[in-house]
């Protein structure tokens, strides 16, 4: 009896030894498969990533030929703005967009200087005070202050304002530095998520303190309030927008051409606005969406045109918010 009774102890033994192995087993495969998953999707992005780089190659010759074709300005011929191009690849598809990159008010603008002076720019702050009016977006003034602060590299505080003691709480200080992009905006006081979507579409980040370049050959309707910000709201938005849908058919010659038309003529803008004012573009942004196997990667990139050479400003993976 004792020794039928060791066999049955042995036996369980035994069946218990093979459950853990066997469990061991089904994890260590299921480690094995989601590691050759994750190495498998790896791959995909990191392709992926390439093919939108290869996107940017292309978008930068294409950039060239337009400067090339285009006899000292930029226009809307050919239909280049906007348009999504698709290209089929193995595996997948590469869309891409290319637009004109400066149509906007450029936040770094309120400031003049470089490096580590960077004192408030006059012109730029008011400016971004008759778009925030022209936008309907409330306290212009107050938000233009703290947008100098956040940028100046001083820590005297602009009437309305906020300096790094503003932010202490938060855990963080005022950048004393250009903005790399928009959405930074919403890290300075005052730009509640409701103003920042207001205001979004309008504005961007060169990586320069220049006022706003802004070709009126490629300017959208929908974008004709700039206008109405260059002339500090003397000129209407609805003037502005019959400006712009009445541009010629291959755009205005020169900037004077443009400042000669009848319904300018009463907006007198500043020296600073008639000289933002071009013809031709010089950044451009590409938007490019890349859809391969199982992977999806999405960028944006900010292209610079130097007289027919075009060189990659910024790069950045993912949506831009």
């Amino acid at each position: 009896m004792r020794r039928a009774g060791e066999e049955g102890v042995a036996l369980l033994t035994v069946l218990l030894l093979v459950a853990v192995m066997a469990t061991l087993a089904v994890a260590l495969l299921d480690d094995i498969r989601f590691s050759l998953r994750r190495t498998a999707n790896a791959e995909a992005v990191g392709q992926a990533r390439w093919y939108a780089i290869g996107a940017e190659t292309l978008a930068k010759a294409q950039i060239a030929r337009l400067s090339a074709a285009g006899g000292g300005r930029t226009t809307l011929q050919g239909g280049w703005h906007g348009r999504v191009l698709r290209f089929p690849i193995e595996g997948g598809t590469i869309q891409a967009r290319v637009t004109d990159g400066a149509a906007c008010f450029n936040l770094n603008s309120v400031v003049q200087g470089a490096g580590e002076v960077l004192e408030r720019r006059d012109a730029g702050v008011r400016q971004f005070i008759a778009l925030t009016q022209a936008l309907g977006a409330p306290d212009g003034e107050r938000l233009a202050a703290a947008l100098v602060d956040w940028i100046d590299t001083d820590v005297l505080r602009e009437s309305g304002g906020a300096e790094d003691e503003a932010y202490v709480d938060g855990g963080w200080l005022t950048a004393a530095t250009l903005l790399a992009e928009p959405s930074e905006l919403r890290a300075v006081r005052g730009f509640e998520p409701a103003i920042y979507e207001r205001l979004r579409p309008y504005v961007c980040a060169l990586p320069t303190a220049e006022l706003s370049p802004i070709n009126v050959n490629t300017l959208p309707p929908e974008k004709a309030v700039l206008l109405t910000m260059l002339t500090e709201g003397r000129l209407p938005l609805a003037g502005a927008r019959r400006i712009i849908e009445g541009r010629p058919p291959f755009g205005w010659a020169s900037p004077s051409e443009f400042w000669n038309e009848p319904a300018l003529q009463d907006a007198a803008p500043s020296d600073e606005a008639v000289g933002q004012v071009e013809v031709r573009t010089r950044f451009f942004e590409l938007e490019t969406e890349v859809a391969y196997l199982d992977a999806e990667v999405t960028a944006s990139a900010l292209l610079e045109d130097q007289g027919g050479r075009v060189r990659l400003v910024s790069r950045r993976w993912g949506p831009e918010e």
